[in-house]
Order: C-alpha cells, then structure tokens, then sequence
C-alpha cells in the first residue's frame, strides 16, 4: 500500500510540474515595452527604441542617441471554471484575483558610429494561478508561479545606410513554485499539500537583421534561441504522514524554454502615420516530455506531452501628432496546447487582443509609454483530459504598461 501511494504521489508531482512549465500561450509574455504593446507587439520592422534588444536586435544600429528604457506591465488575469462536467457538475470556481508586474529595463549605446551596444533585462515567460485550497480541482493544482529573467548583452553593426545585423546572448535564470494536494489514504486530520520549488539557469542568444528599402518601408527578422533549464529543488508535504512514504527531498527537471522567430514589415503610407505587421513563430514541438529525477529513492518519471508549433499574428500602428503619438493594434495567438491536456494550472486557448496607448516627448531627452491591452482568450470547453477534469474555462485579462525613455 505504502509503494502505491508513493508512486501517485510522484506522478501527480510530475505531470503538475509539466503541464506548468509548458504552458506557452499562458506563460509566454511578449510585452516588453509600452511602445511596442500599444501597437499590438508589432515592432520587429522598426525597433526604434532601446527595448530592440528584445524585438529585433539589429534596430540598435539605427538609433542615433544613446537611450535608457525603463518600465512595467501591469497584468490582471481573470478564470472562471464551469464543472468538472465528467462528475455531473457545472458549479462556477473563479481564480483568486492577482497581479503580475513582469519589468523591462534597457541600455543602448553607441561604441563607434557603426557599431552599437545594448543591454536588456526583462521577464520573457511567467505568471501563474492560484486557486482556493477547497476547490475541486486541489489534487491537480492550488497555486502555480513561474518567473524567469533574460539578461542579454548585445551588439548591432550598420553594415550601409540598409543593413543592419545584430546578436547577443541571453543569460536566462528560472524558478517555479507549485502547490497542490496530494491524493492518499486517510491516515490524518487532513490530506498532505505538496509544495515543489525548482530553479535553474542557462544560456541562450539572439540574432537580428533590418533591411531599409527606402525612407517608409523596411523588414525586419529576429531570431530567440530556445533555453532548456535543468531545474533542482525540493518538495515538501504538509503534513509529511510517515505511513504514506511520500517522496520528500530533493527533486530535478528540466524547464523547456522555446525558440521564437519574428518577422515584420513595416510602411508609412502617408505622412505621420506608420503600420507593421509581424508573423510571430514559437517553436513549442521542442517540448514532447518531461523527466522527473526523485534523489530519495533514485527514481524517475517520464511524461509525454506533445505540444504542437504555434504563432501570433500581430498588427499594429503609430500616428504622430508632433509630441503626442496616438497607437492602436490587434493580435491573434494561436495555442500551441492540444485539447486533452488543457487544464485549470493555466487554462489555454486561442486568444484576440486588442492594444491602444500614448506616447508623449516630454523634453528633447525625455519620453513616457503608456499602453492598455485588453486579451479575450476564447471560451474553452475540453472532454476527456489527460487530468479527467473536464469543463469550461472563461478567461480574460487587462494588462497596463508604462515606459519612460531617456536619450542622450
């Protein structure tokens, strides 16, 4: 009896870890900067401030000022969950209320006339759920919390008055913090709560090109490398029943960051107004399974996963009215996650997202961002889960960015 719940409690700790750690759509963030934001994410073309060291590396060689970007984005997701429907329920669960504040900080600077430097530090994949510790769904998650950081030195060369190419390397840290309860035999007052902490660290690079057909239109093309992290930590129950021999102690596993590719275009198809439009890949069939090592006993668990290559459409604008820009755009994100392992960790479907926000040049020196995005994240009924938690999920979040900007 003791083998048996020892080996549910390391599968349930297995497949919450991996259907955390892999969930792209939910844990990839792309706001990293309220200019680009406000536009829908659609900058790769342009890239004219310093957040180019994430967009599209090569759009440093363009700048000619040296330039320090700070800011913040504000994101308020919202779940609610019908059911679970296998059980004959349609009960309404909403997530707890939560705000994430991933930063973005930049630094850009010119080393010759053609040679330029820059340095970015910014959260490119987070955020997390948190549920009520009572709620239905406890034995698949309570809370789940992921955060990474990319620090990435860089350097873009201006091959001609066209051309610009750029590359950096991306120094990426993570950590993940998950909680759930864990399915076993009554022996005690309460059932055991798992808390799983792992964290880890790597590296990765980016490349970029910028091709300037004329004065209005240029293409641009950015390449992320994807980032796998051997994540170690521990796991911990509460309360810790001797009889269950549950896998207390160190653990190992790997956090699959994808790779992702942008390529834009952009025109000014008449004076003060310019639009791009990106093709954004991500390439999420890089994660097919994950391996869970137990120090305690030497043992492993292998799940397989499956997820599929996936892309955002991204459209968006600017119209300068002298200080003050107006900007607006749209995206459409396509989930990389197949129907059978959607589950309440962090719900995903194909998702709408609609962006406006200002710009205004306070001084020669001084600039301040700000956007608002609204995401709408299709409503999603799933059947037959890998969990056997079926049901609906609406989902939907507001995200506010501020950026200010400082050129000298």
């Amino acid at each position: 009896m003791q083998k048996i719940f020892y080996s549910s409690a390391k599968i349930f700790i297995a497949a919450l870890l991996m259907a955390t750690l892999a969930h792209a759509g939910g844990f990839q963030l792309n706001e990293h900067g309220a200019r680009a934001m406000a536009q829908g994410g659609a900058f790769a073309a342009r890239a004219y401030d310093a957040s180019a060291v994430y967009f599209n590396p090569a759009g440093l060689a363009f700048q000619n000022r040296n330039s320090i970007y700070l800011g913040s984005t504000f994101i308020a997701p919202e779940i609610d969950f019908y059911g679970p429907s296998n059980l004959g329920s349609n009960k309404k669960t909403s997530m707890k209320s939560q705000l994430f504040t991933p930063i973005n900080a930049y630094v850009k600077y010119g080393i010759t006339e053609d040679i330029h430097f820059g340095f970015g530090v910014y959260n490119a994949f987070g955020l997390g759920t948190e549920w009520d510790p009572a709620w239905d769904g406890r034995r698949i998650s309570i809370k789940a919390d992921l955060k990474t950081f990319y620090f990435s030195p860089t350097l873009a060369y201006k091959i001609s008055d066209q051309l610009s190419v750029g590359a950096g390397i991306n120094i990426v840290t993570g950590s993940v913090t998950l909680q759930q309860e864990v399915a076993s035999v009554p022996v005690g007052p309460k059932p055991p709560i798992v808390d799983l902490k792992l964290s880890g660290n790597n590296f990765g690079f980016n490349l970029g090109a910028l091709y300037k057909f004329s004065q209005t239109a240029s293409l641009g093309v950015s390449y992320r490398s994807g980032t796998k992290i051997e994540g170690t930590g521990t796991a911990t129950f509460t309360p810790n029943y001797p009889q269950l021999n549950l896998p207390e102690g160190d653990i190992s596993g790997n956090l699959e960051l994808p790779s992702t590719m942008y390529i834009g275009v952009a025109m000014s198809p008449m004076d003060n107004l310019e639009l791009e439009v990106d093709y954004q890949y991500v390439g999420w069939a890089s994660f097919k399974e994950l391996k869970i090592d137990f120090k305690k006993d030497k043992s492993s668990t292998i799940q397989p996963k499956n997820y599929e290559n996936t892309y955002i459409f991204r459209i968006g604008g600017e119209y300068s009215m002298g200080e003050l820009k107006l900007r607006g755009g749209y995206l459409f994100d396509n989930s990389p996650v197949q129907q059978k392992y959607v589950d309440p960790i962090l719900p995903d479907a194909d998702r709408h997202g609609w962006n406006i926000g200002v710009g205004y040049q306070i001084s020669e020196n001084l600039t301040v961002d700000a956007a608002y995005f609204f995401l709408k994240i299709n409503q999603n009924t799933v059947t037959n889960t890998v969990t056997a938690f079926d049901g609906t999920y609406n989902s939907i979040a507001n995200l506010f960015a501020l950026n200010i900007g400082y050129s000298f």
